[in-house]
């Protein structure tokens, strides 16, 4: 009878012990042990990681000026969103662009979106353009928030182009609720601007739009329209950069600036306060902290390229450090941030990959 006893013993003991091994190799792999370790490690930083990605259904598709084409996505339980709000849309050749959300946030199954055909861009919009069809389905992650409405004694707005599209949903908000604001509406001409019919009625009591078509009267003139704003007036600029460097110069002093950019500011626009361009371009090493890897960048490459031979499912879209979605979480090193977006807050403990770079030989990031 012992022997049977003692082979009983042996069999538990060396189960429990492969047991308790598997168990170290698990928290090993995930600091977030009990739960599974990810199949594809992510920062959980940003706010932005935890809007869910989904696939939505182009239920119409209409020009709504020259060159520019607006897309009706629907979907169920679609999460909520403020003006000034955008989407990542998911392109069929796996671009990921952002568009502003320009419909109306109270609908709960609907997002709308416009995007203008850019002739010289690096090819988004002429996908969303030429492939994006009503019936199709697209994936998109969001919305987010970076150009948010906020309370204000009064409102300036100044808008080029399909810079309105941001704007126009802040518009029909602070008219519903009898707040005070104007706006400079510039672009090429008349029928190159989305949505003016809709904003001159808007803004139709008052005179509070001023809409400047470029063939018939030039370019809009920022400094005339805040030359007389009083103090605590809320100013939102969303457009071409030289019009965005023309307000922001032009800005008076105790008003609050807000900025949507859809392309990276010049380096004249940069200044002292971006670091895009600097100097120090040395090699260093980054230490992926989940995936347990280690990845060399070189003088002359980006953080987001190096990791990308790694982990080749890292998110981006501008490439430039202006649109937020390479966004990672670091854990150790000095960054040097070269991007024109982040908070001060988030430049504590994360940086933008596609431009950012270390100060120092090495960086751990969250991945």
């Amino acid at each position: 009878m012992a022997l049977p006893r003692l082979r009983t013993v042996a069999v538990v003991a060396g189960a429990a012990l492969l047991t308790r091994r598997a168990l170290r190799r698990r928290i090993a792999r995930s600091p977030l042990w009990p739960m599974p370790a990810l199949p594809e490690p992510i920062s959980g930083h940003s706010q932005r990681r935890a809007t869910s990605i989904r696939r939505l259904l182009i239920t119409e598709r209409a020009s709504v000026a020259e060159g520019v084409v607006q897309l009706r996505l629907e979907g169920a339980a679609l999460p909520r969103w403020q003006p000034g709000a955008h989407l990542d849309l998911v392109l069929p050749s796996g671009l990921v662009r952002q568009y502003s959300l320009c419909g109306d946030p109270d609908d709960p199954g609907t997002y709308t979106v416009a995007t203008r055909l850019v002739e010289d861009g690096r090819g988004g919009s002429r996908e969303v353009h030429e492939q994006l069809q009503e019936g199709a389905e697209i994936e998109v992650r969001g919305p987010r928030n970076r150009f948010p409405l906020v309370e204000a004694e009064a409102y300036v707005f100044v808008a080029g182009g399909i810079g309105i599209t941001p704007i126009l949903p802040m518009l029909r908000a602070l008219t519903a609720r009898g707040a005070d604001w104007r706006l400079l509406y510039g672009g090429r001409s008349r029928g190159s601007m989305p949505f003016l019919d809709e904003i001159e009625k808007l803004g139709a009591e008052g005179g509070r739009v001023t809409v400047v078509a470029q063939d018939e009267a030039g370019h809009p003139d920022a400094v005339a329209a805040l030359a007389d704003i009083a103090p605590g007036t809320a100013v939102y600029c969303c457009g071409p950069e030289p019009l965005m460097a023309a307000v922001t110069a032009a800005l008076p002093e105790g008003c609050t600036l807000h900025l949507e950019r859809f392309s990276a500011a010049t380096a004249d626009a940069v200044g002292a306060v971006g670091a895009v361009g600097a100097v120090d371009s040395s090699a260093f090493e980054v230490e992926l902290h989940r995936s347990g890897r280690t990845v060399q960048v070189a003088a002359g490459q980006s953080v987001l390229a190096a990791v990308r031979e790694e982990l080749p499912h890292v998110s981006y879209s501008c490439e430039q450090g202006f649109c937020g979605t390479c966004q990672q979480r670091v854990l150790e090193g000095e960054i040097d941030h070269r991007d024109e977006l982040l908070t001060d807050d988030e430049r504590g403990d994360s940086m933008l990959i596609c431009v950012s770079r270390c100060r120092g030989g090495r960086l751990v990031l969250d991945l």
